[in-house]
């Protein structure tokens, strides 16, 4: 009968030893999972800041362009408008003239 005790008491043991054993695992299971999700987590937000800025920075430079071409568009037509006035003022004038005079 002791000897059954004996046995009894030795299995006990071994399986608390078990179960201790497999809680740490588990634990250094659960850390080492923190530690990589918390490290996928900074390694996605770094490829996302980048990748945003990178989409930002070539945003601005396409609006960069076009502003450009808008800019030299408008200076294109302030200059075809300048030509024109000072080739037809004195007609202008004499037109605005003739109709105020009539009118």
């Amino acid at each position: 009968m002791d000897n059954l005790i004996s046995k009894i008491s030795e299995i006990e043991s071994a399986a608390s030893a078990i179960m201790d054993s497999a809680n740490e695992k588990k634990q250094q299971l659960a850390a080492d999972m923190a530690a990589k999700t918390a490290a996928f987590d900074e390694e996605l937000e770094k490829e996302t800041s980048e990748e945003l800025e990178r989409l930002r920075s070539s945003m601005e430079q396409e609006l960069e362009k076009q502003l450009e071409a808008e800019r030299a568009s408008t200076d294109a037509l302030i200059v075809r408008l300048q030509e024109s006035y000072d080739k037809h003022h004195v007609k202008y004038v004499q037109e605005l003239f003739e109709q105020m005079v009539k009118g």
